[in-house]
């Protein structure tokens, strides 16, 4: 795994080849780093090459739920008489893959069991179906950045996904953003890294503004 530092060097020797002169921010470089693997990405999930690439999802532990009313703004919100949990926190930002974030699974918290991906209008349809009762299986759904869970009785949850960033722990919560991880594929590196120079040398035919933002990324 590359750090983000290490990939915007990376691509910023790939700008030098293009024009040794060019200004460009760290901030715009590590944009279009973003932008290009994220396609990549989604090209690489519909040929399903990266489920079992287990290196580069990332899990929270455990990830704590409560008790909600109703299910945000959705508009197939389950009638009252059933359970709705949700996520405490939103999820930190994940890549998308061809069936939205890229969730490689979500189970109890000592991974004995298992839950599966539904949507809410899918779930409604299935609690109507006779044989329901006999449906042992949990579910979820990702709707506004949050995880909902109907009829479950858990505090909470563990979560493994595809996230943009590493995400903070005791080991590297004093780490700056250039020195956490960055999980694109290594695999995927270099086609990033093409894809942004060929940007870079279209773009670098314009004369650049000498007044653009220092070269660092800004603290999110």
């Amino acid at each position: 795994m590359y750090t983000i530092g290490e990939v915007i060097s990376r691509v910023r020797n790939q700008v030098k080849s293009v024009k040794e002169d060019a200004f460009i921010t760290d901030r715009f470089l590590y944009s279009l780093i973003l932008k290009h693997a994220s396609w990549l990405i989604r090209r690489q999930d519909s040929q399903s090459k990266l489920a079992k690439l287990k290196s580069i999802f990332q899990p929270i532990n455990v990830l704590e739920i409560e008790n909600v009313d109703k299910v945000g703004n959705n508009p197939y919100n389950l009638k009252s008489g059933f359970s709705i949990k949700r996520s405490v926190e939103p999820l930190p930002k994940m890549m998308e893959g061809k069936m939205g974030p890229m969730i490689r699974a979500v189970t109890s918290v000592d991974q004995s069991q298992e839950l599966y991906p539904v949507h809410p209008s899918t779930y409604e349809r299935m609690l109507k179906q006779s044989t329901f009762k006999y449906n042992s299986k949990k579910y979820y759904w990702y709707l506004d950045g949050y995880l909902y869970f109907p009829n479950i009785v858990w505090d909470a949850v563990r979560v493994e996904a595809l996230f943009l960033e590493e995400l903070e722990t005791d080991d590297n919560k004093c780490l700056t953003k250039y020195e956490r991880g960055l999980f694109i594929p290594e695999f995927l590196l270099a086609e990033v890294e093409s894809y942004v120079k060929q940007d870079m040398s279209i773009m670098l035919q314009i004369p650049q503004d000498p007044r653009q933002d220092n070269n660092h990324i800004i603290s999110q």
